[in-house]
């Protein structure tokens, strides 16, 4: 009997040793679900009972995050011609990188064809759209793009352009995984924006393509679209309508870079895939264009992109977005 009593006694001590959880305080998780629909987190199987999230804030940005994803692409990787091999193996990394954020992942073929690139031939080919978007998002509801080519011309390592833009890109998803936003966020690394001949219609090949492929509803879902592209020089930030004097989504983006006190220029721009949206009568604009010395070259190095700037372009894109 005493025997018992004692092995009994054990194993209540153990019990109370054990640690405990206190339930009454919210367990928090990087997987955590967003109780809004109408957010742009996306999780991975969250909890049924996750604490809602905060609202995204533009002091979340990582421009840590953002930087190094220029130093590979532009460092590791180096030039990402849209049909190259370093194109494939960037865009493959890009996705693998939106997966671990909890976004499901589609890469989007894009057929591309021969032509001249900034002096060089390239051939003809496929590259490809790598898009992320919220699990379960239904693509006719509304919500928000964010874009920035992948791809550079053949002799660039493209830190600046535009590695900058897809680091950006990276870092703002990251955020927004984590964060509530006001409308449900699409992230799309476009392949093939850089020229393959003179004319408007030999460049933004991956945008052209996203656009088209977007059925009438869900091209009314789309409620605004932001390109960055070339966002890493400079001391302010341009914002590029398409139309001078017409663009609401301009003026948007504008209010957003005074609230988190970033100086912008506003300014005409086509030159990006926010053109593409716009043709289709869809809202885009773009930031960045800062011009630069390394631009198209192969001094377009990591070393050329600023991480103030950078960080600056991060902010106002998250105050944007921010509920």
């Amino acid at each position: 009997m005493r025997t018992a009593a004692a092995l009994i006694c054990v194993g209540l001590a153990a019990v109370a040793c054990s640690p405990t959880v206190d339930r009454s305080r919210p367990q928090t998780s990087s997987s955590a679900a967003p109780s809004d629909v109408s957010a742009a987190s996306p999780t991975a199987d969250p909890p049924p009972t996750s604490a809602p999230r905060d609202p995204v804030a533009p002091a979340d940005f990582d421009t840590r995050t953002a930087m190094r994803t220029v130093r590979h692409l532009a460092g590791d990787i180096g030039p990402r011609e849209a049909t190259g091999r370093g194109y494939a193996q960037a865009a493959r990394w890009v996705g693998r990188r939106l997966e671990r954020l909890g976004y499901a992942v589609e890469h989007q073929p894009v057929a591309i064809p021969a032509g001249t690139s900034w002096g060089v031939p390239v051939g003809a080919g496929t590259s490809a759209n790598v898009i992320a978007r919220p699990p379960g998002l239904d693509p006719a509801q509304p919500h928000l793009v964010v874009g920035a080519h992948l791809d550079t011309v053949p002799q660039a390592p493209g830190a600046e352009d535009n590695a900058s833009g897809v680091g950006v890109l990276v870092a703002v998803a990251g955020a927004a995984a984590a964060g509530r936003t006001r409308l449900p966020v699409v992230f799309v690394a476009f392949g093939a924006e850089e020229p393959r001949g003179p004319s408007d219609a030999d460049h933004h090949y991956g945008s052209r393509h996203y656009v088209a492929a977007l059925r009438p509803r869900e091209r009314t879902g789309v409620r605004g679209m932001v390109s960055l592209d070339r966002v890493g020089v400079g001391e302010v930030v341009p914002i590029g309508s398409a139309v001078e004097g017409q663009d609401v989504l301009a003026a948007r983006v504008a209010a957003a870079g005074r609230r988190v006190r970033v100086p912008v220029v506003r300014e005409v721009n086509r030159s990006s895939d926010h053109w593409q949206f716009v043709q289709a009568g869809l809202p885009g604009v773009r930031l960045g264009s800062t011009p630069y010395a390394a631009y198209h070259s192969a001094d377009d190095v990591p070393s050329v992109v600023d991480p103030r700037q950078v960080d600056r372009v991060g902010r106002v894109v998250l105050a944007w977005l921010a509920p």
